[in-house]
């Protein structure tokens, strides 16, 4: 494990992983800090870190990123938002391409807010947004299991028992994945297309569209519509609101819960 060599240097009792830290911060989850710390935008006490394992004291070492010294975690309030985010909106701080973002959905915050997990371009539904970066890599980190809900469109005649059968009992393989749901059904159907609700806990990238592609029913229209025990109850697309302090202790609950 790497340590600071610095005469700043504070008993190991009092010392937590840089990247821990960060996240603390609200710069992201833990992850994403790693790849800050590697980028080589982080300082402590002066000095460029970009050895992951570093460990620092936060309430005595000077930790900086892009310049600016992050204030010590005591000191940050906490900030857990619940967004229904629109098709045609980026999950991101921001684009390279100008597309809109879902911090444009957003007012001016006293602090820096990054989504919890992601949804893609033309995906709808409930996003998390917070800087507690130790509850937002809990909350996406596949052993926890927490169930995000969907209603899925998707083209041509699915029946359910093929949909059950194949998707929650047997799986689908692509390649090396073996990608699997926690529970299906089938809504309804039209001439031309059927509904489903899909339950889910692992969240990998365009999961949902690879496993009914593979099918043969491509995804015309996905819409996130619950994430653990939180609905889109009482919000239209683009409105967001705070999550109430029961919650967010529900959400801390569920993040420590073991498996």
């Amino acid at each position: 494990m790497a340590f600071l060599g610095t005469e700043k240097m504070t008993p190991i009792s009092n010392t937590v992983r840089l990247q821990k830290v960060l996240a603390q911060a609200g710069l992201g989850s833990r992850r994403q800090c790693e790849r800050l710390i590697l980028e080589g935008e982080v300082r402590v006490n002066g000095k460029v870190v970009t050895e992951l394992g570093t460990k620092v004291n936060p309430q005595k070492d000077v930790i900086s990123y892009k310049g600016k010294r992050l204030p010590p975690p005591a000191k940050i309030a906490k900030v857990y938002i619940l967004l229904y985010k629109p098709r045609r909106f980026i999950t991101s701080l921001h684009d390279e391409e100008g597309r809109p973002t879902i911090m444009n959905l957003l007012p001016p915050l006293p602090q820096r807010v990054f989504p919890v997990g992601r949804l893609d371009y033309n995906t709808e539904g409930l996003i998390l947004l917070t800087n507690d970066g130790e509850l937002a890599h809990a909350l996406t980190h596949p052993s926890h299991e927490i169930p995000k809900g969907y209603l899925v469109k998707v083209k041509g005649i699915i029946e359910e028992k093929e949909a059950v059968s194949r998707l929650k009992k047997e799986g689908i393989h692509l390649g090396q994945e073996h990608l699997r749901v926690d529970s299906v059904s089938l809504i309804k159907t039209t001439s031309k297309n059927s509904w489903l609700s899909v339950v889910l806990h692992e969240g990998k990238n365009r999961e949902v569209r690879r496993i009914f592609e593979a099918l043969g029913h491509p995804v015309l229209k996905l819409k996130r519509t619950r994430f653990a025990f939180l609905s889109l109850e009482g919000l239209q697309p683009g409105q967001w609101r705070l999550l109430t302090p029961l919650e967010v202790k529900r959400l801390q609950e569920l993040s420590r819960k073991e498996n």
